[in-house]
């Protein structure tokens, strides 16, 4: 069992699982968190036990939206026996929920999911596992979203609750400068949803690259974030270069 246990919200699937499988390949313990997707996480960890000739880690289940089960979500790891002894290597905050609606048509209850799951969860869990991340020199990444400092049809809910996110990260690196480094990842066009494959192609026309990433490639990403000893308040663009691009 790895000493460098790590909590990826949103574990389950996309680049959550690519992430959860780059670090339980490096050695960590991925607590390996889900709402709903408990066959795949289970599936994910079987695989990479399997791999690495070790249990590689664990599914944590909590709805991100209930704060009930924040609270248990963060007992649950922080009393953990491994956490305990080695505090906590890193904290991802990767879960989201990505779909069109227009202003017109969302609701206050819509948008204040967005707001509880990309702000309100990532607060009050670093907020709470902040002594074991100090404990083990741990460090918080965010994935955050390109879409900053521009509009996106039907996305609002989506994109202002992801820029608060990208705030919130940027305000604790400096206020928890010298405990705790927090950085933020901002992923391009990596894996389109079903409803976007129009406007995922027009993004790629303007990408330099000319290309889409991998899940891997934010994966690679988020270990480097996690583990180099300098960087804190920084937002790294896995974009192909897109962020230089004037709209």
């Amino acid at each position: 069992m790895g000493e460098r246990p790590i909590l990826i919200t949103g574990a389950g699937q996309r680049l959550g699982a690519a992430t959860a499988n780059r670090l339980m390949d490096e050695g960590c313990y991925v607590f390996v968190h889900v709402r709903s997707s408990i066959d795949q996480a289970e599936a994910l960890l079987a695989a990479a036990a399997e791999r690495n000739g070790r249990k590689c880690g664990e599914v944590v289940v909590a709805d991100l939206t209930d704060d009930k089960d924040v609270a248990s979500l963060l007992s649950s790891v922080a009393s953990h026996g491994l956490v305990a002894a080695n505090g906590l290597h890193g904290l991802v905050h990767n879960a989201s929920f990505y779909s069109q609606s227009s202003f017109e048509k969302t609701g206050l209850d819509m948008y204040r999911s967005q707001v509880r799951l990309h702000m309100e969860a990532p607060y009050a869990l670093t907020q709470g596992l902040l002594p074991a991340l100090e404990q083990a020199g741990g460090s918080v990444v965010a994935i955050v979203d390109t879409s900053w400092g521009r509009a996106w049809e039907g996305l609002a809910h989506y994109t202002s609750s992801k820029a608060g996110l990208r705030q919130l990260m940027l305000n604790l690196a400096g206020e928890l400068t010298g405990r705790v480094r927090v950085n933020c990842l901002a992923p391009g066009a990596i894996m389109a949803a079903d409803w976007e494959a129009e406007h995922f192609a027009s993004v790629l026309e303007k990408v330099p690259l000319g290309r889409s990433g991998r899940a891997e490639d934010i994966a690679s990403g988020v270990w480097f974030l996690l583990n180099h000893p300098t960087l804190s308040a920084h937002v790294l663009h896995i974009d192909g270069g897109w962020s230089i691009h004037e709209e």
